[in-house]
């Protein structure tokens, strides 16, 4: 018999109770979202209660701003992780099912989409209140990591987005369908916990070098590169990741079992793995601007 982890037996409810016949319930995916923007907020305050951390000792923005940017991030955030989500993954099945788009508490966020979402929203704000556009976006990409972390941590309490089959010993088995696929352990199949390995690459490690780099090596001085790291630090980790990561099942079908979405003879690459891709080139052209900008 090989070696598993059995998956915890934690509830996706952290409480829940019932209101003249309605049922609430609080869940960790949501307390994911309300204690990441919470926290990340803190941390663009505090940052910004140091001058010299910024270019020309000047902070990109004042606490007011701050506060108010935080609104167009919920919104920015929420509006284009479910736009993408329904773009990128099921355009077919929302095109015939329209009413559905805005039911995201049915769950179907992408983080792509709301990459996309943050950006333009605060882009927006920036340019209406004349504030450095790249100075701001890496005041933000130095504490996203932050979210990233939580919200992998909800994935996995959740038992969702699990990994591909593994005969590993830190395999876990994950329950209801996930665990009926493939028998590798007594009847059931342990899978990656995909989840726990994007926590660590895309939120904790990547977390301690943009903060490393932006208290302690100056980076905000040079605008775009915290930025940039991010991206391509977020990108890289995905890319990486999408390798044991069970694909979403609308891309798997008999003749394309690994879920690729764009694929030849059997090789190819997934949804997440082509949509990380020019983040990856955008970061890493930031991380050239900026430095090309430092010497300059």
């Amino acid at each position: 018999m090989m070696a598993a982890i059995p998956f915890p037996d934690i509830s996706s409810e952290i409480v829940s109770f019932s209101l003249f016949g309605t049922e609430f319930a609080l869940r960790w995916y949501a307390m994911a979202y309300v204690v990441s923007l919470a926290l990340g907020w803190w941390l663009v305050v505090k940052s910004l209660r140091h001058p010299e951390l910024w270019p020309d000792d000047t902070p990109p923005m004042t606490r007011g701003q701050a506060d108010d940017l935080l609104t167009w991030v919920i919104v920015g955030v929420i509006l284009g992780g479910r736009l993408g989500y329904v773009l990128f993954y099921q355009p077919a099945y929302y095109l015939a099912h329209p009413a559905e788009i805005l039911m995201v508490w049915e769950g179907g966020m992408s983080f792509h989409g709301g990459f996309l979402g943050v950006m333009l929203a605060c882009v927006i704000y920036w340019r209406r209140h004349d504030i450095p556009v790249l100075t701001g976006a890496d005041a933000l990409a130095a504490v996203t990591p932050v979210g990233m972390l939580l919200g992998r941590l909800a994935n996995f309490v959740n038992a969702e987005l699990w990994g591909r089959p593994t005969d590993l010993p830190w395999g876990v088995i994950f329950p209801g369908a996930a665990a009926q696929d493939c028998p590798l352990v007594t009847g059931l199949c342990a899978r990656h916990p995909s989840q726990l390995y994007e926590a660590l690459l895309e939120g904790a490690l990547l977390l301690a070098l943009l903060m490393w780099l932006a208290w302690r090596r100056g980076a905000f001085k040079y605008p775009g590169l915290i930025t940039g790291l991010f991206i391509m630090g977020y990108g890289l980790a995905r890319f990486a990741v999408e390798f044991v990561r069970q694909p979403d099942a609308q891309f798997v079908s008999p003749g394309n079992p690994l879920g690729l979405a764009w694929h030849v003879s059997g090789y190819g690459l997934t949804m997440g793995q082509i949509l990380s891709i020019p983040m990856i080139a955008l970061g890493l052209f930031l991380v050239l601007r900026a430095r090309r900008a430092g010497r300059a």
